[in-house]
């Protein structure tokens, strides 16, 4: 991308800018960051990569990963600009390569249905966990007044991004409906798919009309949870906000 880079930084001074873009995105005040630089700088000593994307002069996105167990790494977190994101985490998946890794994980939030369409169809990532309330209450300005459930993405690094035919949702029967009256659930007949609906815009509701955003929590978690008892896993996610979870053995 014209203009843009992206590396690791090490320096006091390159950790602390990425602190502070991290306080814009989190919308923090600058003494109570999300990601303190002094955290940031163990990390990178123990082994972990900070990277920083600039867009000329301009930080423009960041990301933080460390080494989990095995052959895998952990990314606590990755943000940018509109545009970046794949760029930042095509550096963290280079990166992890290089040191031997196959496989990253990270949670979002299995809501905003933008960012689940970037891990599930752009990176190819898998869904494979949901949890329940992972960080317990935030006080930060993105998900105050909400519960923190997450999906964890896997995302096997050596894998091409799979795509899913969508085109026999409409056919499969409702199982269920949303806090706005609309349909939550589809299961096709060969019981193999599941679909679930997410609201337009969780952030923009969330602020608008915390209530409802909260019956919408429940409701997709609901449905997550009973469905990764089943054995299914979060493999899509349509541009209409609809995601499609397929047993595993079909979208290994």
């Amino acid at each position: 991308m014209t203009g843009v880079t992206i590396r690791t930084v090490h320096d006091v001074a390159g950790i602390a800018a990425v602190t502070r873009y991290f306080c814009e995105v989190w919308q923090t005040p600058h003494d109570a960051p999300p990601y303190p630089a002094e955290v940031l700088h163990s990390l990178v000593h123990a082994g972990g990569a900070v990277h920083a994307a600039h867009d000329g002069d301009r930080l423009a996105g960041a990301s933080v990963a460390v080494f989990g167990p095995g052959q895998e790494t952990y990314s606590l977190v990755a943000a940018a600009d509109r545009g970046l994101g794949y760029a930042v985490k095509q550096a963290q998946r280079e990166w992890a390569l290089d040191h031997g890794a196959l496989t990253m994980r990270w949670t979002f939030d299995p809501l905003v249905g933008r960012n689940a369409r970037f891990n599930l169809v752009k990176l190819g990532a898998v869904g494979t966990e949901y949890l329940t309330d992972f960080y317990g209450p935030m006080t930060d300005g993105v998900n105050d007044g909400d519960e923190s459930d997450r999906l964890t993405a896997t995302w096997d690094l050596t894998a091409r991004p799979r795509s899913y035919d969508t085109r026999d949702r409409e056919a499969a029967p409702v199982m269920a409906f949303a806090p706005d009256g609309g349909p939550l659930v589809r299961r096709d007949r060969a019981d193999r798919y599941l679909y679930c609906r997410v609201p337009d815009d969780i952030v923009r509701l969330r602020a608008a009309e915390p209530v409802a955003a909260l019956r919408w929590r429940h409701a997709v978690r609901e449905v997550f949870t009973e469905a990764f008892v089943e054995g299914f896993v979060a493999a899509g996610m349509s541009r209409d906000g609809w995601y499609t979870l397929g047993r595993k053995e079909d979208v290994a």
